[in-house]
C-alpha cells in the first residue's frame, strides 16, 4: 500500500542547500518534509557530521534543524512525478506518495569521472567517493593514496584522508600554476577565505601539490598498484594503494528535467527568487550551477523563505548571493578542464562501465542518442550518470531527455503506482 504524506513545502535533498531551505520554511511555520536517499542528513560535504559537526557552520545548521519541526524521509529516493506537485519516492520497504504546495529541489551534484586506461581497476575511486567510504568506517590508516583531478574538493579530501591516517603521496591538479596563483591573489581582501586557505595549507604541509599534472593510466594485477602521472613532458609511475580522482562536479539535474524545469547551459534555470520555469517549484544549490557550500546555503535560504511566502527575508540575501556567485565564477575559470584530458582514453578504454562500452565503439557516433541506440552506452543501472558526463566532455554530447523511473524501482512498486518504464 502506498504511504501518502502531505506537506506545505517538500524539499528533495538533505545537503546544505536542502537543510537551509527546509529550516527557513519550517521556522516560518510551514509543514516541511525532506526526502534524501542517505540514512542521515548532511549530503556529501557534511556526511556523518549530524552528531559531531567538524565546523561551526555545520554545528549551527544542524542545531537549527533539530529545533525546527521537519519530517525527514531518510533512505528514500524520488523516482517519478505523478502530477505537478505530487512525487513518488521509494525506500527499502515503502512506496511514498508525497503531495505538497511547493517543492524545493536541492539534488546536489556528483563527481565527474574521466576515463583513462585502468580506471576500472579496484582501488581507483572518486575523490569524494573515497572520503565517503572512510567516513563510513573503511580503514585507510597507512595506505598510500594519490589524489588527482581538479578543484578545491581535492584539497578538502586530502585533508580528511590525512587526518584519518592515510599517506597521501601527491596531489595531481590538472590546472596550471599560473591560474592557481592568480586565483590565490584574488583572495586578498577576503579574510575568511584567506584564513581557510592558510588553515588548509597547514593541514597539507609535506604533501606535494603538483599543478599541471594528471593521471594517464592505472596499472596493477587485479588491484591497483601504480598510477602513471604526467606533468609537462615528464611521466612517471607512482606506487599507491588508492587513486582518488575527481575532475570537478556535475549537477544532478535529472529530477528537474523530469519535472519540466527549463535548463540553461546544463544547469537549472531559476529567477531571482530561485523559482524554476515551473510555478511552485524552486531549485537551490549545485543544480543551478556549481558554487560550493556558501552559495548553496544562501540559495537554500532564499528558496525556503520564498516558498514560505516571506520574500522580504529572501531579498536581504540577494547581495550575499551575488558575491558568492562571483566567487563561484572565479573557481570555474581557474579549474576549467584542459583539452589534453580528452586524449586520455585509448581505443580499448571502457567508457560505460555498466554496459562495457569501449571508446572505440563511440568514436564514430554523432550524438548521445545514437550512442545509446547503437551501443547501449548509458542504458545500464546508473542511467548514464557516470558515462554521460564523460562523453559530454570527450565528444561534446549532451543529455537531451530523461525517462522515468528516475532510479531502478522494484516491480511490486511499479505495479502499485503509475510509474512506468516507458
Amino acid at each position: 500500500m502506498t504511504d501518502r504524506r502531505e506537506f506545505d513545502v517538500l524539499v528533495i535533498g538533505a545537503g546544505p542547500a536542502g537543510l537551509a531551505a527546509a529550516c527557513c520554511a519550517a521556522e516560518a511555520g510551514r509543514r516541511v518534509g525532506i526526502v534524501d536517499d542517505n540514512p542521515a542528513a548532511g549530503g556529501q560535504i557534511w556526511r556523518g557530521e549530524q552528531t559531531s559537526p567538524s565546523t561551526a557552520t555545520a554545528a549551527k545548521w544542524f542545531q537549527r534543524i533539530r529545533d525546527a519541526n521537519i519530517e525527514f524521509l531518510s533512505g528514500a529516493r524520488v523516482v517519478n512525478q505523478t502530477s505537478s506537485l505530487v512525487l513518488l519516492a521509494e525506500s527499502d520497504d515503502k512506496l511514498f506518495e508525497l503531495a505538497c504546495e511547493k517543492i524545493i529541489l536541492a539534488t546536489g551534484a556528483r563527481e565527474r569521472f574521466l576515463p583513462f586506461p585502468g580506471w576500472t581497476l579496484p582501488g581507483v575511486t572518486g575523490a569524494g567517493g573515497l572520503q565517503a567510504l572512510v567516513k563510513s568506517g573503511m580503514p585507510i590508516d597507512g595506505k598510500r593514496v594519490v589524489v588527482a583531478g581538479s578543484g578545491p574538493l581535492l584539497l578538502a579530501v586530502v585533508a580528511y584522508l590525512h587526518k584519518a591516517g592515510a599517506f597521501v603521496t601527491s596531489i595531481a591538479e590538472q590546472a596550471n600554476r599560473g591560474r592557481i596563483i592568480k586565483f590565490g591573489l584574488g583572495l586578498i581582501g577576503d579574510p575568511s577565505r584567506i584564513s581557510q586557505a592558510v588553515r588548509l595549507k597547514w593541514q597539507l604541509r609535506g604533501v606535494p601539490y603538483l599543478t599541471g599534472c594528471w593521471p594517464i593510466r592505472a596499472d596493477g594485477d587485479q588491484m591497483l598498484q601504480t598510477v602513471t602521472l604526467r606533468r609537462g613532458d615528464r611521466t612517471w609511475d607512482e606506487p599507491c594503494d588508492y587513486l582518488a580522482c575527481g575532475f570537478g562536479l556535475v549537477p544532478n539535474i535529472e529530477l528537474p528535467m523530469i519535472m519540466g524545469c527549463a535548463l540553461q547551459s546544463g544547469t537549472v534555470q531559476v529567477d531571482d527568487w530561485q523559482e524554476t520555469s515551473v510555478t511552485g517549484i524552486y531549485c537551490a544549490g549545485e543544480p543551478t550551477g556549481i558554487g560550493g557550500l556558501e552559495l548553496s546555503l544562501i540559495e537554500g535560504q532564499i528558496a525556503g523563505y520564498v516558498a514560505a511566502g516571506m520574500k522580504h527575508r529572501a531579498e536581504r540575501l540577494f547581495a550575499a548571493r551575488t558575491q558568492a556567485r562571483k566567487f563561484a565564477g572565479r573557481l570555474e575559470r581557474t579549474f576549467e578542464l584542459r583539452d589534453e584530458l580528452r586524449g586520455l582514453p585509448d581505443p580499448a578504454t571502457i567508457i560505460c562501465r555498466c554496459e562495457d562500452v569501449r571508446y572505440e565503439q563511440l568514436q564514430d557516433r554523432v550524438s548521445w542518442r545514437e550512442a545509446k541506440l547503437q551501443t547501449r552506452c548509458g542504458m545500464g543501472p546508473c542511467q548514464g550518470r557516470i558515462c554521460g558526463a564523460a562523453t559530454e566532455f570527450l565528444f561534446g554530447w549532451g543529455m537531451t531527455s530523461v525517462r522515468p523511473p528516475l532510479f531502478p524501482v522494484r516491480l511490486e512498486n511499479l505495479a502499485k503506482s503509475s510509474v512506468s518504464p516507458d
